[in-house]
């Protein structure tokens, strides 16, 4: 069996953006994960697909804003056996003098129910995550530190955790992940102990593939996300398109909108992105451009 390598490069174009950044705990929802990189959410699709996936992508908010947030991962992922399969994940999520960066392990168990022409697949993941926090202080000049700030930011490191659960029918997906499990700080630089922030949250994506023998293939999704601390509930409505080129090339782009129901509040919160991929084979030790 030739193992194939996929390499994706995702470029995230935002329209309109009025949704606030904030701690994520450890790697930030975006919709970097619409560049076929749904494992950067949910550690059960490690594997899923028929080659080994290596992604990277960049996400840059406020352009030419100073210290405006920005986010790069690189994510790699592959089965080591027809159930087994890994995965890696690094970052480095920056917004304003605070930063963090990370790099999280994953494994995942895949049961298939159906036959080599039917999928019918549940599949188990399981995430390790070690980040380090970092804070420039160079500019600050107020002579009374700020308590609130950190309780997070002093945090040297931290350790954290996800669980994850996958199903996949046909050309149906579906994914449940609870984020966040386990928040460890190490708080060894701050004068002031500070209980573990509740940073869990848990995230649903459902969708569907059409036109798997077309040229053309749509994928519409969503996916929600609920933060246990906050009581905050968002939603993503996203709609992808792939073209298929000569041999394994292939072109791909879609649509999101995300939007954050405030139950308290007159309004609500959205954005929506442009979002568009390039996509690199490696077959047999060679690179197919395009």
């Amino acid at each position: 069996m030739i193992k194939k390598l996929n390499i994706s490069i995702g470029i995230l174009i935002f329209l309109f953006n009025s949704m606030l950044a904030n701690a994520q705990g450890t790697l930030p929802v975006y919709t970097d994960y619409l560049s076929d990189n749904v494992f950067l959410l949910h550690p059960s699709a490690a594997g899923i697909g028929n080659c080994a996936k290596l992604r990277l992508t960049h996400r840059q908010q406020w352009s030419g804003v100073s210290e405006a947030p920005s986010l790069q991962t690189l994510s790699y992922h592959q089965r080591f056996n027809e159930k087994a399969a890994f995965g890696i994940v690094m970052f480095n999520d920056k917004n304003g003098y605070h930063a963090q960066k990370g790099i999280s392990a994953a494994y995942a168990y895949h049961i298939n129910f159906g036959s080599e022409t039917v999928l019918n697949q549940l599949s188990f993941g399981l995430l390790g995550s070690f980040v380090q926090n970092t804070v420039d202080k160079s500019s600050f000049t107020s002579l009374i530190p700020d308590i609130v700030a950190t309780q997070l930011i002093e945090s040297d490191n931290y350790f954290n955790a996800d669980f994850s659960v996958g199903y996949h029918y046909l050309e149906a997906f579906s994914y449940l992940t609870v984020k966040n499990l386990l928040l460890q700080t190490n708080n060894s630089g701050s004068r002031v102990s500070f209980k573990s922030l509740n940073l869990r949250s848990y995230l649903f994506t459902l969708g569907y593939y059409f036109g798997e023998n077309s040229n053309i293939q749509f994928e519409p999704s969503i996916m929600v996300q609920y933060k246990e601390r906050t009581g905050e509930l968002t939603g993503d409505i996203n709609v992808k398109m792939y073209k298929k080129l000569q041999g394994n090339q292939q072109i791909c782009g879609g649509l999101s909108y995300r939007n954050s129901f405030e139950a308290n509040s007159i309004e609500s919160l959205g954005s929506t992105a442009i979002i568009v991929g390039k996509v690199l084979n490696l077959h047999e030790k060679r690179v197919l451009h395009f």
